[in-house]
């Protein structure tokens, strides 16, 4: 900010409207009412959320390694969840995608091996947006059954329920068996000869077959080589889910889907036919509100940057008169187009990824650039006046554990990032199953290989998940005294993030470049007239964080403790308080490296 005081006044949420110069520590104001938005999400890859057993064999089979089910997500695990302070629940790999598991005993076409990557596959290669991952079911003839049992037990714990929509690409073996009768296949119609017509629901490349990509899609042992020739029968070759308009795309690529048709011309300057409408609006207009049907009550839409902004300003609106309450969160990474997403686009929520995600991960990993004014850039500008509309997180199934090695290998080390993801904005946080208890997302499972996550691709327990798990109990009783002391940490952290109404939907103030506070340290106040709660974070993995701090003279009227001398805080996340004599003389404050204080006064 090139030494610019920056102590602020804004409502969390709300760009300003002007720049009003009233003294030196006030940049900005605005009066734009604050939304309360605080839904805190816990994302569930429900394939290994129940799974017990513990072989963790590479490129292991259903049979070797074990999948879990609906049905092991128990009345008492959705307790346990719902006491973290969580209101909704994101069910990922939910719709059944391409797999190496052969359920054609069930009516379900096989998928060729050579375009699936893992054994288990993708859940983001859609094979039927009409059906359920029969991996996930007790009885695969019952699966829809036990998922739509599944929605109601979860909101039997006034839980909400969000699955995942990809509306950009689907798997190369797509094919609805479970689609109702009037409902058109994708690609049914299309005219093959035509790289690109209107009309198409996918993108070919005329006069090339499909070569499959070099390399392995899946391990070289026994059960994966004896069912891989390294053909597969795609004339002419359709484009991938990445937009790569060849025949041969790369083992890197998406090369195991294919791209969807919305009425862009890819190869003609994007030339865009929307009038009249594309067979594919109208198709996944019936998928949604499929869905909406069954009572979910949000999409988690993939890549939705990579599908016209148009398309979304048209079907959200119709979605949304089947469910008014339905909400729409984008995975959106150009902070470009925030703006126009939500605005034209119609969604309710952002990822904020590039933004805050990315800024506090140089801060926990003590990167050489890492620095606190990320977090100022975000609140004050990237977010443009949507800050309670982007969802925050450290993990989901995209990154990398905290607790891996690429990471930060300590799962404490993200404790102020993850004080400030709660507690920055009156926006959604989100945190991914296993991340409470510090899964650091080891071994290499197949597919992905080493690469500090916890896999899509394959089948595998979650070590330190299991522990609390507790086969079944999901009692924690597993767990080390450390990982007892990390959940509670996320507990207390959630459900005042949950319950505090100056977090939920206070006004925000940054306080910049106070005495004793380096580039590594960073404090902010949340209030209302009823609450106030000073946020302080040492990103520092070395140096204590011993200030006192003085609030700007304009705060006391604000706060309306003008005149006032003695006051007490008390600091939530640990339940110990302290008194002062005389408020005007400063706040001394010793928050411990890689700390975060939240104190109520």
């Amino acid at each position: 900010m090139n030494g610019l005081i920056v102590t602020s006044l804004l409502l969390a949420g709300c760009t300003p409207k002007a720049v009003p110069k009233t003294n030196m520590n006030t940049q900005y104001t605005t009066e734009e009412p604050v939304k309360d938005n605080k839904f805190i999400i816990y994302q569930i890859m429900v394939r290994l959320f129940g799974n017990k057993n513990t072989t963790n064999k590479h490129y292991g089979s259903r049979e070797e390694n074990g999948v879990g089910k609906f049905n092991d997500i128990t009345d008492k695990a959705l307790s346990e969840i719902k006491a973290l302070g969580v209101s909704h629940i994101w069910y990922t790999g939910v719709i059944e995608h391409a797999t190496m598991t052969d359920y054609s005993a069930y009516g379900i076409q096989p998928d060729d091996p050579d375009i699936v990557k893992g054994i288990a596959g993708s859940p983001y290669a859609i094979k039927d947006y009409y059906d359920v991952a029969p991996d996930l079911a007790i009885e695969v003839k019952n699966r829809m059954t036990e998922f739509e049992a599944l929605v109601r037990r979860t909101h039997q714990h006034q839980l909400k329920v969000i699955i995942d929509f990809v509306p950009n690409h689907v798997a190369r073996t797509y094919n609805s068996d479970a689609k109702p009768a009037v409902v058109i296949d994708f690609g049914a119609n299309d005219d093959k000869t035509k790289a690109f017509h209107p009309q198409n629901d996918f993108y070919y490349i005329p006069g090339h077959s499909f070569v499959v990509p070099a390399g392995t899609n899946a391990g070289g042992d026994a059960f994966t080589s004896s069912l891989k020739d390294g053909r597969f029968d795609e004339n002419p070759a359709k484009a991938t889910g990445n937009d790569v308009f060849s025949a041969t795309p790369s083992l890197n690529d998406w090369s195991e889907t294919i791209k969807l048709n919305y009425g862009v011309d890819y190869l003609d300057n994007r030339r865009t036919y929307f009038d009249p409408i594309p067979p594919v609006w109208e198709k996944m207009r019936g998928i949604l509100v499929f869905w909406a049907k069954k009572d979910v009550d949000g999409f988690r839409c993939d890549m939705a940057e990579m599908v016209p902004v148009e398309f979304w300003n048209w079907v959200i609106p119709a979605v949304k008169k089947v469910n008014p309450n339905i909400i729409f969160i984008a995975e959106a990474y150009n902070p470009q187009e925030y703006h126009k997403y939500f605005t034209i686009g119609q969604f309710d929520f952002l990822y904020d990824k590039v933004g805050l995600y990315d800024g506090l991960k140089r801060l926990i990993r003590d990167e050489p650039n890492a620095h606190v004014n990320n977090i100022t850039y975000v609140w004050s500008q990237e977010s443009r006046g949507f800050s309670s509309r982007m969802v925050r997180f450290l993990e989901n199934h995209d990154e990398e554990r905290i607790a891996s090695a690429g990471f930060a290998g300590n799962p404490w080390l993200a404790k102020p990032a993850m004080v400030v993801s709660a507690t920055l904005s009156s926006g959604p946080v989100m945190i991914y199953f296993g991340q409470e208890v510090g899964e650091p997302g080891r071994g290499n499972e197949g597919f992905g290989g080493e690469d500090n996550r916890t896999t899509i691709f394959d089948y595998w327990g979650v070590p330190e998940h299991q522990k609390w798990m507790n086969n079944g109990q999901f009692d924690g009783g597993g767990l080390s005294e450390g990982q007892k002391n990390l959940r509670a940490f996320y507990q207390k952290l959630l459900t005042t993030t949950a319950h505090n109404q100056a977090i939920r939907s206070g006004k925000f103030y940054e306080l910049a470049h106070l005495p004793g506070f380096s580039h590594k340290q960073y404090a902010y106040l949340r209030f209302t007239e009823q609450q106030r709660v000073l946020v302080i974070a040492n990103f520092d993995r070395h140096q204590e964080l011993k200030s006192t701090i003085h609030l700007p003279q304009d705060l006391f009227e604000t706060l309306q403790i003008s005149g006032k001398k003695s006051v007490t805080f008390k600091n939530i996340l640990t339940g110990g308080s302290f008194f002062i004599t005389d408020i005007q003389a400063g706040i001394p404050v010793n928050v411990l490296p890689a700390d975060a204080w939240l104190l109520e006064f």
